[in-house]
């Protein structure tokens, strides 16, 4: 029989070098893990402030501006609502700089809430093409107090755009069950449905999706699937 000693020496130097090294995460809510990511932007467009590490002075004006924002509102509550509206309002706008510093300053005021990780994961989306950081965000999104309703439908049309339409299908189900007059959900259900081979329950969807008049952002891939899978 043989023997399968210990790795020693410069083979053991080769073996390490060759294993891939591990992701640093950090806590940025209590009990929260994101993996630290940094890209090229400012810092305050990146998701948690690119993890920068913060001198007394930063530090002092982030706490300056969440009492202000506070004290302007009435509640941390209300200061949350305010910056995530800003936040959401600019997304839809195109304005996705802008999102972002929002975001970063939702998350000053309410670190756990899940529209941080929801618009984090959007941002990472589309402004630094980063699917994996979007998918790692989404989940804590879901996982976190008080997710919108709209959650696993942009969840699940990350996910389409990342062509993983298996993955996006079981969040799709669960998405138009959470916003069931959502349109865009219908037609992302609709699109995965298709792409993983099931062109009848694809035209249910299509169906659905037109009862409820979908946004002209997906309104060219709804018809696209109703003319693919042959729909009556």
């Amino acid at each position: 029989m043989k023997h399968f000693g210990r790795i020693t020496g410069a083979a053991a130097f080769v073996a390490a070098m060759a294993l891939p090294a591990a992701a640093e995460t950090v806590e940025v809510a209590p009990g929260v893990q994101v993996t630290k990511r940094s890209y090229k932007a400012p810092t305050n467009e990146q998701p948690f402030f690119g993890f920068a590490d913060k001198n007394a002075e930063d530090k002092a004006g982030d706490e300056k501006f969440v009492s202000a924002i506070v004290a302007a509102t009435g509640s941390r509550e209300k200061a949350f609502q305010e910056i995530t509206m800003r936040a959401w309002r600019a997304l839809n706008t195109g304005k996705i700089h802008e999102a972002a510093l929002r975001f970063n300053q939702a998350f000053l005021i309410s670190p756990a809430e899940s529209a941080v990780y929801h618009g984090f994961a959007v941002v990472a989306q589309f402004r630094f093409n980063d699917f994996e950081a979007s998918d790692e965000l989404f989940k804590i999104a879901l996982k976190q107090p008080d997710p919108v309703k709209a959650l696993r439908a942009d969840y699940g049309r990350m996910l389409l755009i990342a062509k993983r339409p298996r993955d996006a299908e079981p969040v799709l189900e669960q998405a138009v069950k959470d916003a069931p007059e959502f349109g865009d959900a219908w037609t992302n259900l609709a699109v995965a449905r298709f792409q993983n081979g099931n062109a009848p329950a694809a035209c249910l969807a299509v169906e659905e999706a037109f009862k409820r008049r979908p946004t002209n952002n997906s309104s060219q891939d709804l018809m696209t699937v109703k003319n693919l899978a042959q729909c009556k």
